[in-house]
């Protein structure tokens, strides 16, 4: 289904509130104004498989833009609005955009690119910026009649560069319009999570994100409501449950360790009883703090892997998990194999490769035919990977260790960053944590933390003695960092994932401010 299914038969209820604010798109709004900006763009020359970017901070003009491209053909591009105005121009014309909607508050990067991009559309809402046409303007002149055909569209979203500039993930465009059943997020995790008009999903990460994205589409498929917070609060985003009575919402660990750094006093005065579904995703979590927080919600976390290239997904609920783990599930989508450098399958609790089988393949790296083929295995084409490395037990349950570009090599033995970062998580001392490997002469590598301490606590060489005494009980003393430099703040993106090239830039010299 579609917002126009749902804007027939409930017009004005809501599909989209602002927590913070409580301003309201509704399902009438919806589907009027995604159906305007649809009429305009193909009005200006876009026809299917042409590229739309929407460059915009949390706004509910987000899924207009999201359900025009839905229902006319086109490639949605939502461009990270915290990158460098260069990288954001490079995005869009990597793209090959031929129309770019705009935030009003983005009016900075908005103006930095109009000299390096070339877009024959360019529309502005909350604000005026030169250069760009009013979209309210476009919307109100448009045609209110819908297209003669309604292709459905999907997103082309780019990696999230922690590792390199980042990759356009392209898949084809599904042969169905937008009334028929066609997208796969909907048909996979609608009944998994059991979305639909009941649902009440709060989404507090950066839109511009797959899961934050694609997740509204499927509340927005199925006739819920998506209660979108402008940025990420750990007391605001238990305020925005009992405010709204929450009962699906979606988060990354970093948000569960902010939680759980709250205050008892603070947590006691939220009403949290809604929630029904807490899905967690984009990065591996610590198993100290999957417990904890399934001590305190109650055992409604739900886990899936994948990643924007949705080349396989796993799932796995809390009563699996307690008996696994660590786990992040069996496989739902694609089939698993874990693979050596060379391609080959390894036994069953062996560290390796993760690759998914598919019946074809899925997905490529926008005009990077090296990347399409670095990601798909040397011998089975509709095999690919994101480059995550795990391994999986006797039941099928995978377990991911790190991602192979992280691991640190020290000695000839292969050390994964992951474990050492989760045993500090929750810490008390430690508010955020990164691990990295450093040259070393003698080992090849060796291990740094680097620590960004909690708040009023000094980052000295006591902080450290008792980091090292608190991971001697809980891994291997061959793991323990060597040293450990105290920062600020860590490199994080929006979504929660550390870009750990700008600590490998800025931390790899021997010296620290503490060696151990």
């Amino acid at each position: 289904m579609y917002p126009g299914a749902h804007a027939a038969t409930s017009p004005h209820k809501a599909a989209v509130v602002v927590a913070e604010t409580g301003e309201t798109l509704s399902y009438l709004d919806l589907e009027d104004r995604s159906r305007r900006l649809a009429r305009h763009l193909f009005d200006s020359g876009l026809r299917r498989g042409d590229h739309l970017a929407v460059l915009t901070d949390n706004n509910p003009r987000i899924f207009e833009v999201y359900w025009a491209a839905m229902r006319s053909g086109l490639y949605l591009t939502a461009v990270n609005r915290h990158l460098s105005t260069d990288e954001i121009a490079y995005i869009v014309n990597d793209c090959g955009a031929m129309a770019l909607v705009a935030s009003g508050a983005l009016r900075d990067a908005a103006t930095a690119i109009l000299s390096t991009t070339d877009v024959a559309v360019r529309l502005v809402f909350g604000g005026e910026v030169p250069g760009y046409e009013s979209y309210e303007d476009a919307l109100a002149t448009a045609s209110t009649t819908p297209l003669p055909s309604q292709p459905r569209g999907a997103d082309m979203l780019y990696s999230s560069g922690t590792t390199g500039r980042p990759k356009g993930i392209k898949p084809p465009l599904p042969e169905t319009q937008i009334d028929e059943p066609g997208d796969i997020y909907t048909a996979v995790f609608g009944p998994m999570y059991g979305f639909g008009p009941d649902t009440v999903y709060l989404s507090p990460a950066p839109i511009y994100h797959a899961a934050p994205l694609r997740f509204g589409g499927i509340v927005h498929a199925l006739g819920g409501t998506v209660v979108m917070m402008q940025r990420f609060d750990a007391e605001g985003a238990l305020a925005a449950i009992d405010n709204y009575a929450i009962t699906h919402s979606q988060w990354v660990p970093t948000m569960f360790v902010r939680l759980l750094k709250l205050s008892s006093v603070i947590r006691e005065q939220y009403d949290v009883s809604t929630l029904r579904v807490a899905v967690h995703a984009a990065a591996p979590c610590p198993a100290d703090v999957k417990h904890a927080m399934i001590d305190w919600w109650g055992p409604i976390l739900y886990e899936y892997y994948s990643s924007t290239e949705g080349n396989g997904i796993t799932f796995i609920d809390s009563s699996q998990w307690l008996a696994h783990p660590g786990s992040v599930g069996q496989a739902a989508v694609g089939v698993i194999h874990i693979c050596d450098d060379d391609g080959a399958e390894i036994p069953t609790g062996e560290v390796g490769t993760v690759f998914f089988e598919r019946d074809t393949v899925t997905f490529e790296y926008h005009n990077d035919d090296a990347k399409t083929v670095a990601a798909q295995h040397p011998s089975h084409p509709t095999w690919s990977t994101t480059g995550d490395v795990g391994y999986v037990d006797d039941e099928g349950y995978l377990y991911l260790t790190d991602r192979k570009s992280f691991m640190i090599i020290s000695g000839g033995v292969n050390i994964y960053p992951q474990e050492i970062e989760n045993a500090l998580t929750l810490h008390p001392k430690v508010f955020d944590v990164a691990v990295i490997g450093i040259p070393d002469h003698d080992m090849g590598e060796q291990i740094k933390a680097v620590v960004q301490q909690s708040a009023d606590v000094a980052g000295d060489s006591a902080l450290a003695d008792e980091l090292t005494d608190y991971l001697r009980t809980r891994i291997a003393h061959y793991k323990i960092p060597k040293s450990f430099d105290f920062v600020d703040t860590l490199p994080r993106t929006p979504t929660g994932k550390l870009v750990k090239r700008f600590l490998l830039d800025t931390h790899s010299a021997p010296a620290s401010d503490v060696t151990r």
